[in-house]
């Protein structure tokens, strides 16, 4: 439909009509009874209504889908066709690594390919809209939600954000095969106090700007059609009602002129935050905030007609939400074809299918991460044990995973045994060891413990004040290594753990994260050898649970310790029982070959306003095998009008070498990459003295100094 005709349409359509655009109800609504029982019931609604609402949340599958676009259209009298949305977050029928893992990567391009196979699916399936990328930054791994997140860092947030959107949407969402992306939760939802999810979060205005609303800003600007609103209060305001977050920083600041949807009865919970009277009055703060569609709350289909005929909302302001989500519908093609790309055919033969479970192991071998390599990696044992109840289990998806086909899902059992030939294994699927496990254990030649969380304990409401092993998992792995020291672990997980014994006893530490359908066999391609090991923590791993919130862009306080020195000072900040810093850091992984880095040469050592500084460094393989190392950028500023983080990550480049090989590496630095929010909130460089790191992750010291002019 062309703009005049939207336009026409919406001036046609009745209050009512309008007000049901902006309504989103969950799939539960649409049962086989005619009257709506339960919680449903608390909407008011008949079940004619529920079939003229504007979308509806997580039904999927084609055949089911046409035939409920067909029942939506005949009820609604424009016959206006609803947008189906769903969370497909990693993956639809073939998942892939949980979010936290594709951080780790480090491969934007291969975080776009996830999301592209991902719309293929999906959109047969039916599904018009993903919740997807979530941008929150994440810096505590308490928080269960961290395991959608990519990371700690907002350079690296924001280009994997920027990837999954254009994945999913590729140049037009309406083409074939592509979904549309909705970006969440706006904002700074990663900062949740004491990592418990739903909490409220306090942050500097400084703070939200320079490190949590970049990766927005970044999926923003990479054409993503929808935002979805926070859970929580930011600036003592909860993010679904907040004005001057919706319209303030959303839409004038970062010129986002999409769909903004609320969270899952976010705006019912306004009343719950203190923040709204009632539902009506949530309603009107909602709305005027800038929130087009209600998802999963009575707020807007019971009060937003009475709102605009007291005269508290301006019919301007419905109409321009509603608007937006005709636009959105138009440009998803469903005008012209309500079905979309939903097809029978086209689900039996894209879904699960060949290429798309290669691309789940492949990305799998990608994310892993090598913490520590003593030898037993890549495995040359003729007989291997096996330990762990994880090791035939299916629950390594990730939460997410509502959709997945579970039959097909490869068991790290399968691709061990399919993938090690040369290896003989028995496996124990037990997390407890008796005399006969022990014996076995002190037999073998090496030992694989397979150790961590499973998807149930990772993902949405699923915090925790512990993020080291259970008890039993420490036994085991304490009982083991005092039997056979030639032992190693496998870490499954969706965050970043704390395991200082595990760090020093295992003679290997490989962290698999939940890797997806295929992704077990990725990482027993990574175990034999046939694939080396190239992920790198996008997460710092703790120490303990009592460093969260952590992070290596830290501030050096005024009163520093020299982080060298080991033991607990007085009088410096720094923990009587911990150290200062993880127990491996952000950017951290090993391979199986060495890399060493030349010192940093600059092309020169001053830099002005409009100029640039050309930054190099000779990576050498010194090893003997082939390997992909990611060369990373920081830089530190040395003084400013606010204090400035120890360095912050500026760019990265992976590069694969082979035995012996040798490659020049350069970075391009200008003035716009050292912009901060000063003592003003004036985005800009201030004049002065910098250091730059080149190396292979975010403790290194190869560095050298630059001054800008």
């Amino acid at each position: 439909m062309t703009e005049n005709e939207l336009k026409k349409l919406l001036e046609d359509m009745t209050l009512t009509e309008k007000t049901e655009q902006l309504v989103q109800l969950n799939g539960d609504f649409y049962g086989s009874s005619e009257e709506l029982t339960g919680p449903a019931a608390a909407f008011h609604l008949t079940k004619e209504q529920t079939y003229r609402v504007g979308s509806i949340l997580s039904e999927h599958g084609a055949a089911h889908l046409k035939e409920m676009q067909d029942k939506i259209m005949s009820a609604q009298p424009h016959h206006i066709p609803a947008m189906f949305m769903a969370d497909v977050i990693h993956g639809y029928k073939t998942s892939f690594p949980v979010p936290i893992a594709l951080g780790a990567s480090f491969d934007p391009e291969l975080v776009r390919k996830t999301a592209e196979i991902s719309a293929k699916e999906a959109a047969a399936a039916g599904i018009h809209v993903t919740f997807s990328p979530m941008s929150d930054l994440s810096r505590d791994g308490r928080w269960g939600r961290c395991m959608e997140s990519f990371g700690e860092d907002p350079l690296l947030n924001s280009k994997m954000s920027a990837a999954m959107v254009t994945g999913f949407q590729g140049d037009n969402c309406g083409e074939k095969g592509k979904v549309a992306s909705c970006f969440k939760h706006f904002a700074a939802y990663g900062a949740v106090q004491s990592g418990r999810d739903y909490n409220v979060a306090e942050l500097s205005e400084r703070t939200l700007f320079e490190d949590y609303l970049p990766a927005y800003k970044a999926a923003v600007d990479a054409g993503a059609e929808m935002a979805m609103t926070a859970f929580n209060t930011l600036d003592r305001v909860p993010c679904t009602v907040s004005k001057k977050l919706l319209r303030g920083i959303l839409r004038d600041k970062m010129g986002f002129d999409g769909v903004i949807i609320s969270d899952y009865n976010a705006i019912g919970e306004a009343v719950i935050h203190s923040a709204a009277d009632d539902s009506r009055d949530a309603a009107k703060k909602a709305i005027n905030a800038g929130v087009d569609i209600d998802m999963m709350s009575e707020c807007y289909v019971n009060n937003l007609e009475d709102l605009i005929n007291s005269g508290e909302v301006s019919e301007k302001v419905l109409d321009e939400a509603v608007m937006r989500v005709l636009r959105l519908k138009n440009k998803l093609g469903l005008f012209e074809d309500p079905y979309k790309d939903a097809s029978e055919d086209d689900e039996k033969r894209i879904i699960g299918c060949d290429e798309h479970m290669a691309f789940s192991r492949r990305s799998a071998a990608e994310c892993a991460v090598m913490l520590k390599n003593n030898g037993i990696f890549p495995l040359r044992a003729k007989k291997a044990l096996v330990i762990g109840k994880l090791c035939e289990s299916g629950e390594i998806l990730g939460f997410w995973s509502f959709f997945a086909d579970k039959s097909k899902t490869v068991t790290l059992r399968d691709a061990l045994t399919q993938v090690c030939a040369d290896t003989e294994f028995e496996f124990i699927p037990s997390d407890t060891a008796d005399e006969k496990v022990l014996a076995a254990a002190g037999n073998a030649d090496a030992v694989l413990l397979v150790l961590g969380e499973d998807q149930t304990f990772t993902g949405e409401a699923r915090s925790c004040t512990d993020v080291s092993l259970d008890d039993a998992q420490k036994k085991l792995f304490d009982d083991v290594i005092s039997v056979n020291p030639n032992t190693a672990v496998l870490l499954f997980g969706g965050r970043p753990l704390a395991i200082p014994e595990i760090a020093e006893k295992a003679a290997g530490i490989l962290e698999m994260w939940l890797p997806g359908t295929a992704g077990c066999l990725g990482i027993a391609d990574i175990i034999s050898g046939k694939v080396s090991p190239c992920g790198r923590l996008s997460m710092s791993f703790p120490y303990c649970t009592g460093q969260y919130p952590i992070s290596y862009s830290a501030f050096s306080t005024g009163r520093p310790k020299d982080n060298s020195v080991k033991g607990y000072i007085p009088f410096l900040s720094n923990y009587m029982d911990a150290p200062n810093i993880p127990l491996y850091p952000f950017g951290y992984g090993l391979t199986y070959t060495s890399f060493e880095y030349s010192p940093v040469t600059l092309s020169t050592a001053e830099l002005t306003m409009n100029g640039s500084i050309t930054a190099g460094v000779t990576v050498t393989n010194t090893g003997d095998k082939q390997g992909c190392e990611t060369v990373q950028l920081y830089i530190r500023d040395l003084k400013g009008s606010v204090v400035r983080p120890l360095r912050e990550l500026k760019g990265f480049k992976k590069i694969t070498l082979e035995a012996g090989g040798s490659a020049d590496i350069s970075f391009e630095i200008t003035a716009d990459m050292l912009r901060f929010y000063g003592i003003d909130m004036e985005f800009a460089a201030e004049k002065g003295d910098f250091v730059l790191y080149i190396g292979g992750d975010s403790s290194t010291e190869n560095s050298a100094e630059f001054k800008l002019i």
